[in-house]
C-alpha cells in the first residue's frame, strides 16, 4: 500500500507542486489549506507523515503541532522562517525536520524518506514490473530469479526506483551511491547504468536526459 502524505500549505501552487512530486513517485497525498481544515483532516483520516507549513491560517502550524502531538505521527515543518529559534521551537514541539523553502524536490523526497524509516514505515519491497528489490536482504529478483548485482549496481538501482519519472543528474547519482568524498569520473555512472540496463533488461525504462542524466519510467 502507498504510503499517505497530508500536505498542509496554504499557498495553493506550492502545495500543487509538492502534490505532484510526491505523486510521482508513488505517495498517496491529500491537501489542506489551513490549520482547521488540516485538524479535521487528521482526525477523520489515516497518514504516515504530515508536511506541515508554519504560517497557515486560522491555526498556525506549531500550534496544529501541539493537537496532533498525541497521534504520533511523523511531521516535516516546511516554512519561509530561516531564524533558529522558529527551527528550536518545531523540533521541540515533536517535528521530525524542518525545511526552509525554497527547496529542491529530491531533497524534500528524500527527507521525507528518511523519516519514513526513522518511524518503520518505509516499504521493505519495491516492486517494478518483473522485478522486486528487497531492501533488507539488499537481493533483487527478476520474475523471481535472483539477480547478480554489485553492491553500487544495487544501490544505483534503489536511487532509480526511489525517484521514478524524476531525472537525476550523474552528479546526484554519485552523491546518493558513492558519497560526497568520491573523487573519480561522473562516467562510472554511465557504465553501471549500462550494467544494469542489460543484466535486468531497463533498456527501454532506464532513459538518457541529454546533458543531464538518467530517469526511470513505466
Amino acid at each position: 500500500m502507498n504510503k499517505r502524505i497530508l500536505i498542509v500549505e496554504d499557498d495553493t501552487s506550492i502545495s500543487n507542486i509538492i502534490k505532484m512530486n510526491l505523486t510521482i513517485v508513488g505517495y498517496e497525498t491529500v491537501q489542506a489549506h489551513d490549520g482547521i481544515e488540516a485538524l479535521e483532516t487528521i482526525r477523520s483520516g489515516k497518514f504516515d507523515l504530515i508536511l506541515l507549513d508554519v504560517m497557515i491560517p486560522r491555526m498556525d502550524g506549531f500550534e496544529l503541532m501541539e493537537k496532533i502531538r498525541p497521534l504520533e505521527i511523523p511531521v516535516i515543518f516546511l516554512t519561509a522562517r530561516e531564524s533558529v529559534f522558529d527551527k528550536v521551537s518545531g523540533l521541540k514541539l515533536g517535528a521530525d525536520d524542518y525545511m526552509v523553502k525554497p527547496f529542491e524536490a529530491i531533497e524534500l523526497l528524500a527527507r521525507i524518506e528518511t523519516v519514513l524509516r526513522r518511524y518503520g514505515k518505509e516499504e521493505s519491497v519495491i516492486s517494478f514490473h518483473d522485478i522486486q528489490v528487497y531492501l533488507d536482504k539488499r537481493e533483487v529478483t527478476v520474475r523471481g530469479a535472483v539477480a547478480e548485482l554489485t553492491p553500487k549496481e544495487h544501490d544505483l538501482l534503489v536511487a532509480l526506483l526511489k525517484n521514478k519519472n524524476i531525472a537525476l543528474s550523474r552528479e546526484q547519482f554519485i552523491e546518493k551511491v558513492w558519497g560526497g568524498d568520491f573523487y573519480g569520473e561522473t562516467r562510472t555512472v554511465d557504465m553501471h547504468i549500462k550494467s544494469l540496463r542489460k543484466k535486468l533488461g531497463l533498456q527501454e525504462h532506464i532513459k538518457t536526459i541529454y546533458k543531464i542524466g538518467y530517469r526511470l519510467e513505466d
